[in-house]
């Protein structure tokens, strides 16, 4: 492991492999696989880090070659990577066919390094040394899910939340096959210690039972800054203080749906750890969310700029239904304006 006590987030989970056909015709018809790293956290750090906020990402992989490439992948990327090394358990591994109507994922996760992670791995001198100066932990249902409720790892990291004075961030990442039902105790207590909540709608109500806003405030209770992204391509920011901000996603071209819910949390955060108000953050967590949208991989490998996200976050309300987004890139009057003045 190696440290950098600057990140300001530390995004803790699960990182697997990901294999996918490079050409068309599915897994069945493709004998060529592309190959590339998914994992919600880790797809969270590698788009903080796109987007300028230094991040570190805790977790286990197995040490074998799978597990090289998603060190060597994330690092390459610009994220701090404080993983412990399994000899016994491998880095979990999935298959995608997926098209811009939707994705089957095909998970080979059973008995993985990161299935295995537990409260030891938060006492690590350097991954404690990161919660202290962090401001703020990252986490998901999926790692809930795949820790299952006898671990301790979740309590420990709450316990670390109160004594380090990070905020923790939850997107709830609902994942049917992992809980086979509605959410357990252990990620209901993670939820409601949260102070950042990321979730759908619809995942809202197959996972709790509700979906609308004031409901999942009255489930979740007082503490959380929540984020609920609705059917119809809204996202909602309810503050503790009572506050509620809506903002429209941006058209998008759709490639491939598999990661933007990731994208967006990245883009999110980025904007309230750079001070920006509800609004400008919630642009950025789309504009991050529409980028991952418009290309195949589970995460954008480029994301716009300082100035573009600036330009885009505090454009007029016109300005931003008016931009799209697609493979060639952002169209907005906004940037228009913008590169006539330069």
């Amino acid at each position: 492991m190696t440290t950098n006590a600057s990140a300001r987030v530390l995004c803790l989970g699960e990182a697997m492999v990901v294999l996918r056909p490079h050409l068309s015709g599915g897994l069945v018809g493709s004998t060529l696989l592309h190959r590339s790293v998914g994992g919600a956290e880790a797809n969270v750090a590698g788009a903080l880090a796109a987007l300028g906020i230094p991040v570190s990402w805790v977790s286990r992989l197995g040490r074998d070659p799978f597990g090289d490439v998603v060190e060597g992948d994330l690092r390459a990327r610009g994220v701090t990577v404080l993983a412990e090394r399994d000899d016994a358990r491998p880095t979990g591994v999935y298959l995608k066919d997926a098209d811009a109507a939707g994705s089957r994922m095909y998970y080979y996760r059973n008995g993985s390094a990161a299935a295995t992670m537990d409260a030891r791995l938060l006492g690590d001198p350097m991954v404690a040394e990161a919660l202290r100066g962090c401001d703020i932990v990252h986490t998901s249902g999926i790692t809930a899910g795949i820790l299952g409720s006898d671990s301790d790892l979740l309590g420990r990291l709450i316990t670390a939340r109160n004594t380090d004075g990070f905020a923790l961030s939850v997107d709830l990442n609902w994942r049917p096959a992992l809980w086979r039902g509605r959410a357990s105790d252990n990620l209901l207590t993670l939820l409601r210690a949260a102070d950042i909540v990321l979730l759908g709608a619809d995942e809202a109500e197959a996972a709790l039972g509700v979906s609308s806003p004031t409901a999942v405030r009255e489930l979740l209770g007082p503490r959380a800054r929540i984020v609920i992204k609705s059917d119809a391509h809204v996202a909602t920011e309810l503050d503790p203080d009572g506050t509620s901000t809506a903002v429209p996603a941006l058209r998008v071209e759709v490639v491939e749906p598999v990661g933007a819910g990731d994208g967006f949390a990245a883009g999110y955060l980025a904007g309230l750890l750079s001070g920006y108000d509800a609004t400008q953050r919630l642009r950025l967590g789309h504009l991050s969310a529409a980028c991952v949208l418009a290309v195949p991989g589970d995460h954008a490998t480029e994301l716009p700029g300082p100035a573009i996200r600036h330009t885009l976050a505090t454009a007029s309300d016109p300005d931003w239904s008016a931009t799209s987004v697609s493979a060639q890139g952002i169209c907005s009057p906004a940037l228009q304006i913008v590169q006539e003045r330069t």
